[in-house]
């Protein structure tokens, strides 16, 4: 056996024993192997079933799955120059394969005729999915092209796994790369003590002194919502939003523009290979929403809705920083300031009055609790395993004793780290010949981490960001599928996705769950009534602005991909200058340039698909709203919701699913109720 850890059957990664000189032959043997596989496979002449063709396939697939997950996450988690190089050149490898494979005619034929089979009858319900779903990405990857034509779809493919990855590379170097050193402690005005010290602590580890503003979120976030020094928050805004552009104290550096519009044009590219007008339809046809038309009408409907509540928030909050602020005219770098302030006199309530009732240590606890409640599922931390970061924590999942899944937890932001939350997975569900792989995932954040020996304290954002994520690792971690392409949330509906994780969230503003979700840091002391009631009275301040923001980005988004023709740099700033002229409120600086660094769309898994965020939230308030009919914690809708959703992975469509749980078709009034959006103008 070889010595490469990465060739090697681990049940859980060995991340210590992982160098940048294993991942390159690792991935390359576990292609040689596969690609020997199929050939074998498609040569065979007895008829295919499941146990002589496609546990093969997925046995093979776990191989290549199991190696590459750990290298990818920490691709994400712990840059450096080797390991992005390696990173980059296995992208490329494997999405070669991925098109070979796709492309390759006895394959396809052999999933054809287990399809047409006797034995297709008597397949399980989630081996049949499994089929159809890989009879489906066959024709999505070209098999039905001329030859000639189906070398132009894998180059475009593997053009774009490189330019993907080197837009995100960009964001993170941008990010990373511009910082502003404060040697005068009155310049932070305003701004908490958490946030100075977190600021303190970023210039003690760059070896200086005084405070280090940079654009990670626990930095950005405080100075734009705190800092009483105005030009201090246009300072640093206009470095966050221009990021990877061509604008900004950066410009021209890591500049996004160029690749933007290479992707869009490579994907359109493959979508009209495939015989789609525009990568929209190319995108659909593995979601939920039919045509192009029902998603754009359903944004359009949500901002019919949510507008002209959304106007009169913008001219309430404009009013205020005049009368209050002495701010005559509102600029982008005022917002959030102007914002808190305003919550803080209608509400008596701000982010840091809360942050003291929740320290990590509770919020995990109260998660953990949520979770038991439900799902009568007991979460254990694992003290003995091999880390990554001296920040990473494993936890055990388990159902009547019995271990049923794991998770690596890594909350806080640090150099060498991508922004934002995800979860992805580690390993999947599946049954294999030495038994059933258990589901592990990863759930990654990035929260402000502990300084001078206390606990991390989170904003309440936090807590719902640690929710959503958690949600996606349940759907990841409960489901009850065996076969790993359609366990989990392996092979769901990209806009049915989202309805585990936001789901969660809706636990976050309970007042049964925040009695042990919240505690304070010193005392253990649930969160006060008074607080828990302004808390619960400011939860759908600004509801439409937020609202119209993730319209704005779904629209923009989905418009931009419709294009039936190239889109240039200037074409692509007028399709977002056309949404923001039916949706925006606020005031957008002319630096802007957020699209460059919108690494959802053009990095990410969401292009054409942003607006599943939405399409899902419906889905989920929906949900949720069976358990306000039935209690927070009611044993029937949580046995429900577990088994006809979270369980369920994609061994039926995502739509058969919900029906399942709620009995009829979904609806959007339960959002707008959640949101506060009358979908009137108010007084």
């Amino acid at each position: 056996m070889s010595d490469n850890p990465l060739q090697q059957p681990h049940e859980l990664p060995p991340f210590s024993q992982i160098k940048v000189e294993h991942i390159l032959p690792a991935v390359d043997k576990a292609i040689a192997d596969y690609r020997t596989l199929i050939e074998r496979l498609a040569a065979d002449q007895q008829a295919p079933t499941w146990e002589n063709f496609a546990a093969p396939m997925e046995q093979a697939a776990r191989v290549l799955s199991n190696l590459f997950s750990p290298v990818s996450h920490l691709a994400n988690v712990k840059d450096s120059p080797e390991l992005r190089d390696a990173y980059r050149e296995a992208v490329q490898r494997i999405s070669a394969f991925d098109t070979d494979r796709g492309q390759h005619a006895g394959l396809y034929s052999r999933f054809q005729a287990l399809h047409d089979s006797a034995e297709f009858a008597v397949l399980s319900e989630a081996q049949q999915a499994a089929v159809e779903h890989a009879l489906r990405d066959f024709k999505l990857a070209g098999i039905a092209l001329p030859t000639k034509e189906q070398a132009r779809f894998k180059q475009l493919m593997q053009d774009l796994a490189r330019l993907e990855n080197q837009f995100s590379e960009n964001v993170l170097d941008a990010t990373q790369g511009w910082t502003l050193h404060i040697a005068d402690e009155e310049e932070l005005s305003g701004l908490p003590d958490s946030a100075r010290a977190t600021l303190a602590d970023n210039a003690q580890q760059a070896d200086q002194t005084g405070w280090l503003v940079t654009l990670e979120h626990p930095s950005y976030l405080p100075v734009m919502t705190y800092a009483d020094n105005r030009t201090l928050r246009q300072t640093v805004h206009e470095a966050f939003t221009t990021r990877a552009s061509d604008q900004g104290p950066k410009a021209g550096q890591w500049d996004n523009s160029h690749l933007m519009t290479e992707i869009l044009d490579k994907r359109l590219a493959a979508a009209k290979l495939l015989g789609f007008e525009h990568y929209a339809e190319l995108s659909l046809a593995t979601k939920m929403a039919q045509t192009p038309q029902a998603v754009t009408d359903f944004l359009y409907e949500l901002a019919r809705q949510s507008v002209p509540q959304a106007r009169a928030e913008m001219a309430e909050l404009a009013e205020f920083a005049r009368q209050e602020l002495s701010i005559e005219q509102m600029q982008p770098w005022d917002m959030a300031y102007a914002s808190e302030k305003l919550k803080e006199a209608r509400y008596a309530v701000s982010d840091e009055q809360l942050r003291p009732y929740f320290p990590v240590p509770r919020v995990l606890s109260g998660l953990f609790e949520t979770v038991r409640r439900l799902y009568g599922i007991r979460i254990e931390a694992v003290t003995d395993f091999d880390r990554y970061h001296s920040d990473v924590q494993l936890y055990n999942l388990f159902d009547d004793d019995q271990l049923v899944a794991r998770f690596y937890l890594d909350l806080y932001a640090r150099k060498g780290k991508r922004g934002g939350a995800w979860m992805d997975d580690c390993r999947a569900r599946g049954q294999y010949d030495d038994g059933l792989q258990l589901p592990v995932a990863y759930l990654t954040c990035n929260f402000t981490a502990p300084i001078g020996g206390q606990p991390s304290l989170l904003t309440h954002d936090d807590v719902v960001t640690l929710f959503h994520e958690f949600g996606h690792g349940l759907h990841h971690m409960l489901t009850q599928v065996d076969i790993a392409a359609v366990s989990g949330i392996n092979g769901v509906a990209w806009d049915a996705v989202e309805l585990p994780s936001q789901f969660m969230e809706n636990f976050c503003w309970e007042p049964e769950a925040l009695a042990f979700i919240s505690g304070h840091v010193d005392t253990g002391a649930p969160l006060p009534k008074d607080l828990l009631d302004k808390m619960l009275a400011a939860r759908n301040f600004q509801s439409a602005m937020q609202m119209v923001r993730q319209l704005e980005f779904s629209l923009f988004d989905f418009i931009l991909h419709q294009a039936s023709e190239a889109v240039d740099i200037t074409a692509l700033r007028k399709v977002l200058a056309h949404v923001r002229k039916d949706v925006t409120v606020v005031p957008v600086a002319d630096y802007t340039r957020f699209e460059n660094s919108f690494g959802h769309i053009f990095a990410g898994g969401y292009a054409a698909g942003y607006y599943s965020y939405k399409w899902a939230e419906v889905l989920s308030a929906d949900a949720f709203s069976r358990f306000e009919e039935e209690g927070l914690f009611s044993p029937e809708a949580a046995r429900d919701f577990r088994h006809k959703v979270l369980a369920r992975g994609a061994a039926r469509p995502a739509a058969e699913l919900f029906k399942d749980f709620r009995g009829r078709e979904p609806s959007v009034e339960p959002l707008l109720r959640h949101s506060g959006i009358t979908g009137k103008q108010a007084a």
